[in-house]
């Protein structure tokens, strides 16, 4: 079958390289956004899936809108099915029907749970213990589509929006593939999404602002869903501290600390929340680079400090 793949960011990258690797299709082309400045020269740099594509020589398209000029250009691929991975923009009319088949979409969540730009952080944020990936026929409204196949899995404990969307990109390559399979062997039977959905909104510098005034569990969730971006942070005697590893602390010993208060439980720097403590495990001061929140602690010469968000 011929494909047409659209997608930017490196979690993208896993479902074309599958793709490509699957025997009996074609991608023909990939839609990709414009090259981007990245780094403090700000070089022009093509996105994730631009140079997985360009490794592999197919013909790439970079635009930042799915306009006229790309339906045209996708248009004149002559594709049979379109596939679309965290491209960064909507697929509208009249380029939604101009596949045969139309477009599908790997999403990083159990639909109908998290549709939008930022399901993994959302559902890390929320507490989440279970998520998964889901293919579904794009239509219209947002995520909204019936759906091809899922695959659930169990959120490990302590793992960062970074690392559970890098799983949920191998696993569900795996899963476009078979739906994919399906569709051209005309076995593919979608379902309608169960359930009332909730929404994933792109989270801003805001969302990880800590607030120390929550329970440690929440805290801590949050540190996970905000890591690496857009990055949870909290303020030290007016200097901003970006918290990039924190856990919950199981022990008496943090009963007095009131929420925000730091201070030392055995060689561990902890923070006081509204029912326990959360300890800094590692850390960036502004300015300076990563280290060991003991590390911090020491270097800053802090007995006693107060967080705030």
């Amino acid at each position: 079958m011929r494909l047409v793949f659209a997608g930017t960011p490196e979690p993208a990258v896993p479902s074309l390289h599958a793709l490509v690797a699957a025997p009996g299709h074609d991608v023909v082309g990939v839609v990709t956004r414009t090259d981007a400045p990245l780094g403090r020269k700000r070089v022009l740099t093509p996105s994730p899936v631009a140079q997985a594509a360009a490794e592999r020589g197919i013909p790439t398209i970079k635009t930042d809108r799915l306009d006229a000029a790309a339906t045209d250009a996708i248009g004149a691929l002559q594709p049979e099915l379109g596939v679309i991975v965290a491209y960064g923009g909507l697929v509208r009319e009249p380029l939604l029907s101009l596949p045969p088949h139309g477009w599908i979409n790997l999403h990083f969540s159990l639909l109908p749970r998290w549709r939008g730009a930022a399901p993994v952080q959302h559902a890390l944020i929320a507490g989440d213990r279970t998520t998964g990936a889901s293919v579904f026929q794009l239509v219209a409204e947002l995520d909204a589509g019936d759906v091809y196949g899922e695959v659930a899995y169990d959120v490990p404990a302590g793992a960062t929006a970074g690392e559970l969307l890098t799983t949920l990109a191998d696993m569900g390559a795996g899963l476009l593939v078979d739906v994919v399979d399906a569709i051209a062997a005309g076995t593919a039977r979608a379902v309608p999404q169960v359930g009332d959905p909730t929404y994933a909104g792109k989270l801003t510098l805001a969302d990880g602002a800590l607030d120390w005034h929550q329970p440690a569990r929440r805290v801590v969730d949050r540190v996970h869903g905000t890591t690496p971006e857009p990055g949870a942070h909290t303020t030290v005697d007016g200097q901003r501290l970006k918290v990039l590893g924190a856990e919950v602390v199981e022990t008496a010993e943090v009963a007095d600390l009131a929420p925000g208060r730091i201070g030392l439980v055995g060689r561990d720097v902890v923070v006081g929340t509204t029912d326990g403590g959360v300890r800094l495990v590692r850390v960036q001061p502004a300015g300076k680079g990563a280290m060991d929140a003991a590390d911090w602690w020491r270097g800053a010469r802090l007995t006693d400090a107060v967080a705030g968000s």
